[in-house]
């Protein structure tokens, strides 16, 4: 066994794997770049090494400093966590002529799954289900639109090296092809320095499941089950679960044979993950390999009860596994939550900033959360905006998902936007809890966007008896015990009046709203941001932000302000004005921070609804900004490589 090992990685990755070799008595070396120097993978490590600049090109990336870090510290092993170096194979050749061992695969194995042409070849010669598609490289955005036609529509562009929902576009018609080969070929140049595309054939109804596998030296390979990661943005995965709610047991064992033979087929040894693209009939191709770990890794393990980033270290000490494959039991259901910096309500764009406030929900066997932050810490524009991982676990899927709804309601973060809202109301969503999932959930669920939630009734009546609650505190804090007993409010939601009747019996409060009565038990005191209790014998987490003189309160994926107020003032209170807000429609705003990476149109052109204006880049991402009607362009107001703030006006119409 390794007695020191660094880790090739930050943020909350880094942080995962310092967490297991601590409980192996292994000392670790966390190497950090300018923008990590506070980072908290940093605070947890034994030892840390700065290797440069915030871009990851000038750190993460630089192999001869992580490998010199590791000589100088004297680490015998690196793990390089997802993303980076990762699944760089000269970056492992390095590591074997330093005399250094590499916690993952062989570099062999690393390139033939590498190359996502290759590995669909070397799939097939394996006996793995594949799907049709051109898997030569492509020269032009005209051979595109040929190959997407001999294919038929519709088709996803794809780069050969890429990763994370990158470089990938779907394609419906030959303008579609067209712009989408150029965009995955930038992103893919921009993203790892390979922009070679290529196409293949998109399956309606998909579901994203892909089978865990585990190898050891000796050539023991093992399947550990499926995570379904079906619910994606961007081709970007959101919320993963396992095992998957579709798959029958005849139909996860033939996935998990295919899995293993294409890891012995390639010499495979360590954690990888092969992914499937599964039919509505449960007919499954093969995507890609991952040979590394995944992101959503945390679900197998709360299945299985496996620690695969130890059972990673041990195989690259040479040791063997200890169990079969009829050893492999899955117990319950687990459930992942990927929380991000990031606006739900502008299509998801990346939000950077600091986190003033955050506080995590408390962990236990059914709770868990792997993040790389804490209060203070940046969301930088160097990195991915991901906030942390938050998994439950129950006995069942219902069980998991009535943890995760809880969960995220505890889950307090301030000073950036996240995508907590969002992820609560896919929660809370029949299709969701029913799991009629496909990759298309959310761009069929929330086809103009996502809006935010609305609560049914019964929901806004709780909220209105905890706001009264909140007042009644408040009140009493500012007014002395002296606070007159019951108290008659009204608390407006949207100018909406709710009458409210709080009475104290004992420790617990009664609350008459509208003519329903609530019981509710809690100790909260004025300033905390969450308002713990028991509503209706039921508990309930609400989180709590003064709003001027409204209560800003947020429960179950939605947001709501709440007025409350005694009832003359409340009858002031309807009499008052309300403020429009200024007419912005003649501009184009910048949705998100970003680079503006180009022009489409100049002054005094005429455009047409649908047509390409802008393209800004955020996370390596590109973003086109078209027209949303006729117009014609009357001022322009930034230029191409100009750094864009939040609504920061682009373009202004006529």
């Amino acid at each position: 066994m390794f007695d020191k090992i660094l880790i090739a990685n930050r943020g909350e990755i880094a942080c995962r794997v310092i967490r297991t070799c601590r409980r192996l008595g292994i000392a670790t070396v966390a190497v950090y770049s300018d923008a990590d120097a506070e980072g908290l993978h940093v605070r947890l490590a034994d030892e840390a090494v700065h290797i440069g600049g915030s871009a990851a090109a000038e750190s993460y990336l630089r192999a001869e400093r992580i490998i010199q870090a590791a000589k100088d510290t004297g680490a015998q092993a690196i793990h390089p966590g997802f993303g980076f170096l990762s699944e760089k194979a000269d970056f492992v050749e390095a590591l074997e002529a330093a005399g250094l061992a590499f916690i993952g695969p062989p570099p062999k194995a690393i390139a033939a799954m590498g190359d996502k042409i290759e590995s669909k070849k070397i799939a097939a010669a394996a006996g793995v289900s594949t799907v049709p598609g051109f898997m030569g490289i492509i020269e032009s955005a005209e051979q595109a639109v040929e190959i997407a036609r001999d294919i038929g529509y519709p088709v996803m562009l794809k780069a050969s090296a890429g990763g994370g929902g990158k470089g990938m576009r779907i394609a419906r018609s030959d303008q579609e092809a067209s712009e989408g080969f150029r965009s995955a070929q930038n992103e893919a140049r921009a993203s790892f320095g390979d922009d070679r595309v290529f196409v293949e054939k998109f399956v309606e109804e998909p579901r994203h499941i892909e089978i865990q596998v585990l190898a050891d030296k000796q050539g023991r390979t093992l399947y550990l089950g499926e995570r379904e990661c079906s619910i994606q943005r961007r081709h970007q995965k959101v919320i993963e679960e396992a095992p998957s709610p579709f798959l029958d047991e005849e139909t996860r064992r033939r996935m998990g044979e295919q899995s293993v033979a294409l890891a012995q087929a390639v010499g495979y040894s360590s954690a990888g993950t092969v992914e499937f693209i599964v039919d509505k009939d449960r007919n499954f191709y093969f995507l890609e390999m991952n040979t590394r770990l995944q992101v959503e890794h945390p679900v197998t393990e709360m299945i299985t009860g496996l620690d695969l980033v130890e059972w990673m270290i041990r195989i690259a000490a040479g040791e063997a596994l200890s169990f079969d494959q009829d050893e492999v039991k899955l117990d319950g259901w687990a459930i992942e939550a990927r929380v991000y910096a990031e606006d739900p309500l502008r299509n998801f764009l990346p939000s950077i900033g600091r986190l003033v406030r955050y506080r995590a929900p408390q962990e236990s066997r059914a709770v868990r959360v792997d993040t790389g932050v804490g209060e203070g810490s940046e969301i930088s524009m160097f990195y991915d905006p991901m906030i942390a991982k938050l998994a439950t676990w129950g006995e069942s899927r219902e069980a998991a998902i009535a943890e995760m709804r809880r969960a995220l309601d505890a889950f307090y973060i301030r000073g950036v936007n996240h995508n907590i809202p969002f992820l609560a109301a896919v929660m809370a969503a029949e299709r969701f809890q029913s799991g009629q999932l496909t990759t298309n959930y959310i761009a069929e669920e929330y086809p103009e966007g996502f809006q935010g939630r609305d609560l049914p009734a019964q929901q806004r009546d709780r909220l209105v008896a905890v706001a009264a609650v909140l007042h009644w505190r408040h009140d009493r804090r500012s007014n002395g015990a002296g606070a007159p007993q019951p108290v008659e409010l009204v608390a407006m939601i949207e100018r909406e009046p709710h009458r409210a009747t709080v009475s104290l019996e004992g420790t617990a409060f009664s609350i008459e709203v509208d003519g329903g009565r609530h019981r509710i038990e809690s100790d909260w005191r004025p300033g905390e941001p969450l308002f713990e209790g028991r509503l209706d014998a039921q508990p309930i987490t609400v989180q709590v932000d003064a709003a001027g003189p409204r209560w800003k309160l947020t429960h179950d994926g939605a947001t709501v302000e709440v007025l409350v107020l005694r009832a003359r003032l409340a009858q002031l209170a309807a009499l008052m004005p309300v403020k429009v807000p200024p007419d912005m429609s003649r501009f184009l705003l910048s949705p998100m921070p970003g680079l503006l990476v180009s022009l489409a149109v100049e002054e005094g052109q005429d455009i047409k609804a649908g047509e390409e204006l802008a393209v800004v880049e955020a996370m390596k991402m590109e973003n086109v900004l078209r027209a949303e009607r006729d117009g014609k362009i009357a001022k322009l107001h930034a230029a191409p490589g100009d750094n864009l703030s939040v609504d920061q006006a682009i373009v202004e119409f006529d």
